[in-house]
């Protein structure tokens, strides 16, 4: 089905780390580990400003229809111009439940896959399918993502995007050949706050960027010991991987702040972690014969990495599923003019008092984003944490259908998800640097109009 002690080791034993969470070889990602990046193939040119002749519907093939698949294809079904023809599962059930729901919605019955685990294929081969939505397990994310562009469809896909460096150059170099948009489905890029503070940024009102956090902190150590599907699949990453096995939900929202692959790029990070305790607490509360007594965690209870970009700046990235500390993604950042913190939402500027304003209606009303202001009601009604779900679809289908270019690319999947097996990687070694590969090959530094005021 979709699911499935840090010590100093040689540059050899590093570089296989680096691969080694589900790929066999390395290939383009030895290259720029080692300080280079490779060459384009013949054949393929830059999807940076990546266009398309605007499609009048999106059709939209679902490839898993659990939990989260079946909160996306609600929001979906709520835009106006996005169909549902397509849809994907191992659970014959879940198939079926989504094609009632896209019928009651005044939609025709999508077709059904359920034959296994490689029928995504034939949902991938479609001629009624432009756009393609992967919502399963981690490790099935990339194949299935390339697979999808491979049958000429632009893919939309889940965190993270990729596991391994193998992977992360697999789907910059399909989308590069096939020309098809790859967008990870990051939807804390699309949170109010956070695009108040984008806005805010690109408006000069924090000065010169300097630093940043961000993090994922989910206290879910019951959660990961459940019964559920998603909790056997999660956990076994935790016994294999030692690093930040999730990076892109506070990442995200900071890079776009930064302008990765907009004028700046991730360089190099160095990571480590802690020991780990809390997990194996809460697994010993389990009664006595139960078999999950008998796993081991390889995942400390907190990793920290530390990226620097090309430019002089500096990241700071936590990953923790298994403390107690209360939800949080950090989302802070730091410049010469100002500083925004979250969790909760303050501010302070330069030039005044040197205390953190809390009432940030004021600023809300002058600097929040257009595309909150235009769709708040909506994105509210049809939930998805607070709205940012329908938003990120909203965007996505309104970009297809004006034809103008993603907010997000796949270079950006690539490098956000390149974090976790690099941080793997770093930690295996010792907390030693690791280059963080250019997926751009040397374009980091075009410009693009990412997301500007006005542009909903």
């Amino acid at each position: 089905m979709w699911t499935t002690n840090s010590h100093p080791m040689s540059r050899r034993g590093m570089m296989q780390v680096i691969g080694a969470c589900g790929a066999a070889a390395l290939g383009a990602g030895l290259a720029d580990a080692a300080g280079g990046t490779p060459p384009r193939p013949n054949g393929q040119k830059s999807s940076l400003g990546l266009k398309h002749a605007p499609l009048d519907k999106v059709r939209v093939g679902m490839i898993g229809v659990g939990s989260r698949g079946t909160g996306l294809m609600g929001n979906l079904l709520n835009i106006d111009g996005a169909t549902v023809t397509a849809v994907c599962d191992v659970v014959p059930e879940r198939v079926a439940a989504a094609q009632a729901r896209v019928v009651a919605k005044g939609q025709p019955a999508p077709a059904g896959y359920t034959q296994g685990e490689t029928d995504f294929q034939n949902l991938c081969q479609r001629d009624d399918v432009d756009l393609v939505y992967v919502a399963t397990p981690w490790e099935w994310h990339a194949p299935m993502a390339v697979c999808a562009m491979n049958g000429g469809k632009h893919v939309a896909v889940e965190v993270p995007a990729a596991m391994t460096l193998p992977e992360c150059w697999d789907l910059v170099n399909t989308s590069e050949r096939t020309q098809r948009h790859c967008m990870m489905l990051e939807n804390c890029c699309y949170g109010e706050t956070e695009m108040l503070v984008m806005n805010m940024v690109r408006q000069g009102l924090l000065g010169e960027l300097t630093y940043a956090e961000a993090g994922y902190i989910h206290p879910f150590a019951a959660g990961l010991l459940g019964t559920a599907e998603y909790s056997a699949w999660r956990r076994r990453h935790i016994m294999k991987l030692n690093g930040n096995l999730y990076p892109t939900h506070g990442l995200g929202p900071v890079a776009l702040y930064l302008d990765i692959h907009g004028g700046d790029r991730f360089d190099y990070l160095v990571s480590m972690s802690s020991c780990e305790k809390a997990l194996s607490k809460a697994r010993d509360a389990l009664p006595a014969d139960d078999p999950r007594r008998q796993e081991t965690y390889a995942c400390g209870d907190v990793n920290t990495s530390l990226i620097k970009t090309a430019l002089g700046r500096s990241v700071t990235v936590q990953f923790d599923l298994v403390t107690p500390r209360p939800y949080t993604r950090i989302n802070m950042i730091c410049g010469t003019g100002g500083t925004f913190a979250d969790y909760p939402p303050r501010l302070t500027l330069h030039g005044k008092s040197h205390v953190w304003e809390t009432d940030l209606a004021p600023y809300h009303a002058k600097y929040g984003h257009p595309l909150w202001k235009q769709q708040k009601e909506q994105a509210l009604q049809s939930g998805g944490h607070g709205g940012m779900d329908y938003l990120m679809s909203w965007r996505l289908i309104h970009c297809l259908r004006s034809g103008c270019p993603l907010d997000m690319t796949v270079y950006d999947a690539a490098a956000w998800s390149s974090i976790l097996p690099l941080s793997v990687a770093s930690v295996a070694g010792g907390s030693v640097p690791v280059k963080v590969p250019d997926f751009t090959r040397g374009q980091w530094q075009t410009p693009r109009p990412l997301l500007a005021a006005g542009d909903a």
